[in-house]
């Protein structure tokens, strides 16, 4: 074998083979360091959830395991309530773009995030990086819709 022959099988090698091995191993959740967890949003909310019966028990355990952690999660914010720049509560999606293609959006697929006392935010378009402390919890309101999965206590956001 030529060297030019065993360069074209190493760089074929490389570019099939990461990405088939990301695949393979994906996790939604990995350590970030510093004691913070990263947390895919998209592979967090992808696992079937009865929208009006749902109970804390049908979150798969490893999510669940996600509850008081500090997590940095990627996102865009969605707060089509308020008009003003700075921020108090929004929702935080992988993307509202992309999110559910497959029907109608489900309520895991959606982060309810409330900023900390005395912590500043304000409203950005396109991806933030977020960081704060993760809780998952099924929500429901007085007449008991779910409201929530996912919540975070927002301590900072950088816009990506």
């Amino acid at each position: 074998m030529s060297v030019r022959v065993i360069a074209f099988i190493i760089v074929i090698g490389a570019l099939i083979g990461y990405p088939l091995k990301e695949f393979i191993f994906y996790k939604p959740i990995k350590d970030a360091g510093n004691g913070y967890t990263e947390v895919d949003l998209k592979g967090i909310s992808l696992f079937p959830f009865d929208q009006q019966a749902g109970k804390q028990e049908d979150v798969p355990a490893e999510f669940r395991a996600l509850d008081g952690k500090k997590v940095v999660v990627v996102g865009e914010m969605w707060q089509p309530y308020s008009a003003g720049r700075a921020v108090e509560g929004f929702q935080l999606v992988y993307s509202i773009a992309k999110c559910c293609f497959s029907g109608p959006p489900q309520i895991q697929h959606f982060v309810q995030a409330k900023v900390v006392p005395d912590v500043h935010v304000n409203y950005h378009s396109g991806l933030v990086k977020v960081t704060g402390t993760m809780h998952v919890k099924v929500q429901r309101d007085q007449d008991g819709k779910i409201v929530g999965v996912y919540h975070i206590d927002v301590e900072d956001i950088q816009p990506m």
